[in-house]
């Protein structure tokens, strides 16, 4: 049944002052996100490529920009909601008349009244037509004002609670109210060190007191003595998620976890994974580290292992091209690759994901050094880019940094190969028939057998094992 509230239900032409602003794909794929933050609300003043709501993708947390510029008159979606790709968002006037003077609060959908609409076409007929291609028009517009010191001091409302999307997103995961909350941060944020403690305090049934609009745990030494009674709120119920016998919690499966499940399943389940083992003398790789990081010339770059272990794997590669490749079951071809992006396994607050190098064999080992870096950076702020993540080709993950020696790493789907590098140990390895202290690492290298031949897989191995052993040999093949 049609919404008689909607005028192109009810015949009536739609305002075409009032724009829409929709989740578009910021990356290739994207079919929904989740809202983590509306960063405007009703009444707000937005140009241009003014950043108006972070969604959280499968990869990322990216905040998108408004194509156009006005005053937000409906917001559309609320935090935590899942938005698929061409959804509304917002409602814009475009018309660059003044804005509403009281301003709800984001995720209020506002309906405009009969007399309020009334009131808006009489004010457009005395307000110049904005010419395509000119933005908006030079009237007055109304910025959000600024709070007073007054209203920095002013306890936070309940239903603004503030909070980072990574907390929010730890908070969902534990299925804890960020209302039930004791918000230590400044100026009443949530930190996750907060999220944490209430998820602890909801299992042990610790109670929790209020007074004028805070919250303290009893034993807190700033709890107010002397409250009354009735002030206080005993909150032993679990939060939600934990069963009624508080044994087991029960999480949605949403966001990175969900497409990594995805992900591994298919490339479990599809590509027929072999892996092979191999243990490797770094003592020669860790001293080239130890040099660059002394090197004036490499002053303010991070070089670690991982680095090297890169450039060797570049390095076996250019010399066994036919692992560069990818199946295509629609086509019925194997597709061979003339460049590699390499993807550097990522492990960060929101899980697991896998950003890639561009064109990573044409890089020099400084170049190589700075884009890992930067790639992590991002990684770990949860900025990668969904670009970031496509079109990989070879994938690096590394037990390392977990002080573990080895694993059996699962292909990226559409890939055919990925290398595992374990940490290094000092252990006893014989050097010329001799007993000594050496630097050792173990490889395990994974590959689709639909493409590599068992032989060939050694090879690649041998040969990256071969350039970390002896770096030499990585001017000799490179």
């Amino acid at each position: 049944m049609a919404d008689p509230t909607d005028p192109q239900a009810s015949g009536s032409a739609p305002d075409s002052r009032i724009v829409r602003i929709n989740l578009t794909d910021p990356g290739e794929g994207l079919t929904e996100a989740e809202i983590v933050d509306i960063k405007v609300s009703v009444g707000d003043t937005i140009a241009i490529n003014d950043a108006v709501i972070e969604v959280e993708t499968a990869k990322s947390a990216v905040e998108l920009p408004s194509h156009v510029a006005g005053t937000v008159t409906k917001v559309l979606v609320s935090i935590g909601q899942e938005v698929p790709v061409g959804a509304p968002l917002f409602e814009v006037d475009t018309s660059g008349g003044p804005a509403p003077e009281q301003s709800p609060a984001a995720g209020d959908a506002v309906e405009a009244t009969p007399q309020e609409t009334a009131q808006a076409a009489e004010q457009e007929q005395d307000q110049p037509k904005n010419l395509v291609g000119y933005g908006a028009p030079s009237a007055p517009q109304r910025r959000r004002r600024r709070r007073t010191a007054q209203e920095e001091d002013t306890q936070v409302p309940i239903d603004r609670i503030l909070a980072k999307p990574p907390v929010r997103k730890l908070a969902r995961d534990l299925g804890i109210a960020l209302a039930d909350v004791l918000a230590t941060g400044p100026d009443g944020t949530v930190t996750r060190e907060d999220v944490l403690a209430a998820q602890q305090r909801a299992m042990s049934g610790d109670t929790v007191t209020v007074h004028d609009g805070q919250y303290f745990p009893e034993e807190s030494p700033q709890a107010p003595e002397g409250l009354d009674a009735a002030m206080k709120s005993s909150r032993h119920q679990p939060f939600a998620g934990v069963t009624s016998d508080e044994r087991t919690t029960r999480v949605p499966i949403r966001s990175v976890r969900k497409r990594t499940a995805e992900a591994m399943v298919a490339s479990a389940f599809t590509a027929p994974h072999v892996t092979v083992f191999n243990e490797v003398d770094m003592t020669a790789a860790t001293r080239i580290v130890q040099q660059l990081r002394g090197s004036r010339e490499w002053s303010g770059v991070k070089v670690s292992p991982l680095v090297v272990v890169a450039k060797a794997l570049l390095v076996a590669i250019r010399r066994n091209p036919e692992v560069n490749a990818s199946w295509d079951e629609d086509a019925g071809e194997i597709v061979y690759k003339h460049f590699v992006n390499l993807g550097i396994a990522a492990a960060t607050p929101r899980g697991l994901i896998v950003p890639n190098i561009k064109d990573a064999h044409l890089m020099t080992l400084r170049e190589l050094a700075e884009e890992i870096d930067e790639l992590a950076k991002t990684a770990r702020a949860g900025r990668t880019p969904l670009s970031a993540t496509r079109g990989g080709t070879i994938t690096i993950t590394n037990f390392g940094v977990f002080n573990i020696d080895s694993g059996t790493p699962i292909l990226n789907p559409g890939e055919s190969v990925i290398l595992g590098i374990g940490a290094i140990k000092e252990k006893p390895w014989v050097v010329d028939g001799q007993v000594v202290p050496r630097q050792i690492a173990q490889l395990a290298l994974s590959f689709d057998h639909r493409l590599i031949d068992g032989a060939l897989g050694a090879e690649l191995l041998r040969d990256i094992s071969a350039v970390l052993e002896d770096p030499a040999l990585g001017l000799v093949w490179g």
